[in-house]
């Protein structure tokens, strides 16, 4: 969940003409009222996107988009569990982990940039982005001086602020400011936790001015607020929320740091389409009172692999995220410009000085459509198992060093044969088989923990739960969740004992490395296979429409997740992990008793 006060006279040159210029030092500062860059009133309109969740490749087309649409600044997240997927091992420099090169390439493009390192984001990313890694910890507290999170917080700052310090305005860069955590007045009240994440940054050389991202009431803005550090308003919509900044601390601007244009989308729902008319009204009154703001998002992208992230509302307590962050944004999914683009692009452009124009809006991506390709039965989970691990009782992923992706969980009944088996805590999606035979499902999201298991003719029966992990709740005080069976599992009162777990994280050099077989082919949870041939390249969606759950790999590439019970069929395939020629794509499907096709369209 997301969302600068500027009073006096805005100066509309620096506004819109003044180019980030590479390695020419400016200054920017905090007076009590404004944004200063080089001594005057500066107005910050930023468009929010996400390096991880845009290919790398077009990286450049959407900041120009942003600028074409009036913005002059970019607002990026970075997040922490993408960098530092392991312990100890980083990644800034592959593919979208190079941070350096995205705000590089912002300040190539005349812009100047928010960064926003968290360590907590939230951003309907995975945990919040929040590293998987230390749940592994079984006591640990998050956001907090716990000491175990904190020695793995001062590892992050110490190698993020490496990257971003040769970027800052005080070097010649485009970063102006960054924020310090990301709305935690709606978490926790840990002063010491937030000024010690301030002195971090600090003793890492980062000289540039501070925010904190808050909802714009009085609890959340003094649980939340940093002394010295400009508030943010998440939104900022109204004088009244101002004037809430203002009381919190007088001395500081203030600023829309999350303005909605759009919102996220749970699997289960109706897509979540605001209109323009909201927006363009709290843009209107953004312009007219001469606030900095920050569209949240104005680029969305995509969920791939693993990274959607959930909610703990609905009837069972969790509402995991589509794979698609299209957002309902002005520039969608694919990139494109959108009616409510073409509205905040006139409405900001009308605000210019006279003779000044906006830049042309970059020509769309091109895009294809696929024909039918016809998939056919692969492989199955079941003849893909790993060598099991022994446990009394079941346990998490993380129990055992496992992030993302599936686990199976299998025993043999004794005693009780049959009744009524209660899984606790499922976390978050079982398919439940007895003797190798499919009985049933139990979702986390309906709130579904119980299943009757058939009596058999078999005299030891075995129980197999195949459990997928989903996204971790990234928001409110929910955060910590495990993956997998976080309790026990019962049947009939009578605790079951004695697993074998065997740990499938589905990687892409997992599925890759899978072979032909057809030892299990009449039991759910089955690979779907296909090759097919391209003349020429471009973005598309692969529509899913004819299967029921599960993760589509092209080219060793992980699109996400598809769900029968929508909103999202189709998922978002960019042109640069297509090739000319033969590609190859792979379905795993937890439903799917038969092969059928798949086909690739032009939108979402």
């Amino acid at each position: 969940m997301k969302k600068i006060i500027l009073s006096g006279m805005l100066a509309l040159s620096c506004w819109m003409g003044q180019a980030v210029q590479a390695q020419s030092k400016h200054a920017f500062a905090l007076s009590k009222t404004d944004f200063l860059l080089d001594g005057k009133p500066f107005q910050m309109i930023s468009g929010e996107m996400h390096p991880a969740r845009i290919p790398h490749e077009y990286w450049r087309h959407r900041i120009q988009m942003a600028k074409a649409m009036g913005c002059n600044t970019i607002a990026a997240y970075v997040f922490w569990n993408y960098h530092e997927p392991v312990k100890g091992q980083f990644d800034f420099s592959t593919g979208n982990h190079n941070i350096a090169e995205f705000i590089k390439i912002a300040q190539q493009e005349g812009m100047w940039v928010l960064l926003r390192p968290g360590p907590y984001v939230c951003a309907e990313w995975e945990f919040g982005g929040l590293p998987p890694y230390l749940l592994q910890t079984p006591d640990i507290k998050v956001r907090c001086m716990d000491p175990h999170y904190m020695e793995a917080v001062t590892r992050y700052v110490e190698h993020l602020a490496a990257e971003v310090k040769p970027l800052l305005v005080t070097n010649g860069g485009p970063v102006v400011m960054m924020q310090i955590e990301n709305e935690y007045g709606s978490y926790g009240n840990d002063k010491t936790y937030l000024n010690t994440l301030k002195d971090l940054w600090v003793k890492q050389g980062i000289n540039i001015p501070f925010y904190t991202a808050d909802g714009p009431t009085a609890y959340m803005l003094e649980a939340g607020g940093v002394d010295g550090a400009a508030i943010g308003l998440d939104s900022g919509g109204s004088e009244a929320d101002f004037e809430a900044a203002k009381k919190q601390n007088p001395n500081v601007p203030s600023f829309s740091s999350e303005s909605y244009p759009g919102w996220l989308t749970h699997w289960g729902e109706e897509w979540q389409r605001p209109g323009i008319e909201g927006i363009s009204k709290e843009v209107k009154f953004l312009m007219d009172t001469k606030r900095s703001f920050n569209l949240y998002v104005i680029h969305g992208g995509t969920n791939f692999g693993y990274t959607a992230g959930a909610n703990s509302g609905g009837k069972g307590g969790y509402e995991p995220d589509v794979t698609s962050y299209d957002y309902d944004a002005p520039i969608n999914e694919q990139g494109g410009a959108t009616p409510k683009y073409q509205a905040l692009r006139q409405l900001i452009g009308s605000y210019l000085p006279k003779g000044k124009k906006l830049p042309p809006v970059p020509a769309p991506i091109p895009t294809i459509t696929i024909p039918a390709i016809n998939l056919t039965p692969f492989t199955s989970v079941w003849d893909h198992l790993p060598q099991a691990v022994q446990t009394p009782q079941p346990k998490p992923f993380e129990a055992f060093g496992q992030d993302y992706g599936f686990m199976l969980y299998k025993t043999t009944l004794i005693g009780h044969k049959s009744g009524k088996l209660t899984v606790k805590d499922l976390h978050d999606y079982a398919t439940i088989f007895l003797n190798g035979k499919y009985i049933g499902k139990l979702d986390r999201r309906l709130g579904e923990k119980t299943i009757d298991i058939p009596a058999s003719d078999v005299k030891n029966p075995v129980l197999e739960i195949l459990v997928e992990g989903m996204g971790r709740i990234n928001f409110a005080d929910a955060i910590i969740d495990r993956k997998g069976i976080t309790d026990r599992v019962v049947l009939n009162g009578m605790t079951l004992m004695n697993w074998e777990v065997y740990g499938l994280p589905m990687t892409e050099k997992y599925v890759q490395e899978l072979t032909p077989s057809a030892g299990n082919a009449a039991r759910p949870g089955q690979f779907y296979k296909a090759t097919f041939q391209l003349d020429k390249t471009g973005d598309t969606y692969i529509d899913m429409s004819n299967y029921k759950k599960g993760l589509v790999w092209v080219n060793g590439h992980n699109l996400g997740r598809y769900w029968e019970i929508g909103p999202q069929k189709r998922l978002y395939c960019p042109a640069p992990w297509l090739k000319k020629g033969e590609n190859t794509i792979v379905v795993f499907d937890l439903h799917q008793e038969a092969a059928a096709p798949v086909s690739g369209a032009a939108a979402l």
